[in-house]
């Protein structure tokens, strides 16, 4: 995966974040916010993408991730703190009506950012296997696996950080794929990942975020995930009325990686068309 260019952005609580960027400089943007124990490391099949690379590609290791601070007091990871780390990032890289992505916990993040921001300052979203609203029958059985966790035992975090990471896919990826992810999945302490899952918003306020939304929406899920049922993606579309759901068959929680020809030329086009309109909208060049 190519380095991308390097930022370090402070967020209004002090928490200093990881940001990369490619593709064109001068391009409309695109940001990409990771799942829990992930990474910006994530997207290496969207960064390295010919025609993605048209825009100007961001993404970062949100707090306690990868190379960004990690807090341990469970105060940084309640849902204010995610929308203003969002906030942080547009406004340090001047990020001018971006399409926010959003991938598992990430599209929770995206979530926060609309409840605490709305969208009037984006050109679209998309939700990429992930619950905005946080209704408990959409969580898969592949989570069960953190039951087992020991965190006094140093091969019980290791076992389980893997366990968790398989079932982020339907299929399996390459060995040394696979051992890259896991290298960034241990960065995010197992203390940090616990703090975050009882990061929980009331469904009916994430419901109404949702419903306020007037930006094209892309929702994307696989059939095949066990750690957020596709009925999730179902509730977001049901919400974001005009919002377009595409699910991908024999793809498990990643479809970006799985998928990824095929997630990647719907996803340009999606933002083709939806800069093509914002910029019809706004009165400038598409």
């Amino acid at each position: 995966m190519p380095p991308g260019r390097r930022h370090r952005v402070n967020a209004p609580d002090g928490v200093t974040v990881e940001v990369r960027e490619w593709g064109d400089p001068g391009g409309r943007v695109l940001v990409l916010v990771p799942g829990v124990a992930q990474s910006l490391m994530s997207f290496a099949a969207q960064v390295t993408d010919t025609a993605l690379n048209a825009f100007r590609i961001i993404s970062w290791d949100p707090r306690g991730h990868g190379l960004s601070d990690k807090p341990f007091d469970p105060a940084f990871y309640e849902g204010p703190c995610w929308s203003a780390e969002v906030a942080a990032v547009l406004e340090a890289l001047k990020l001018e009506r971006p399409v926010l992505c959003g991938w598992s916990m990430g599209g929770r993040i995206v979530r926060q950012y609309l409840m605490d921001h709305g969208d009037g300052a984006l050109a679209g979203l998309v939700f990429l296997s992930c619950r905005p609203v946080e209704e408990p029958d959409v969580i898969g059985p592949g989570n069960a696996v953190v039951k087992d966790l020991r965190l006094d035992d140093l091969p019980s975090r290791i076992d389980i950080a893997a366990r968790f990471l398989r079932n982020c896919f339907d299929k399996e990826p390459a060995p040394d794929e696979f051992a890259t992810m896991l290298a960034y999945n241990m960065l995010c302490p197992w203390e940090i990942r616990l703090a975050i899952g009882k990061w929980l918003t009331d469904t009916a306020i994430s419901s109404a975020a949702l419903q306020k939304v007037r930006v094209p929406t892309l929702v994307v899920h696989g059939r095949s995930d066990v750690l957020v049922l596709p009925k999730a993606s179902e509730t977001t579309a049901r919400l974001v009325a005009h919002a377009r759901l595409s699910l991908y068959d024999d793809c498990g929680h990643s479809v970006f990686h799985e998928a990824r020809s095929a997630f990647n030329a719907e996803l340009t086009q999606f933002l083709s068309e939806t800069f093509a309109a914002d910029g019809r909208t706004m009165g400038v060049a598409s």
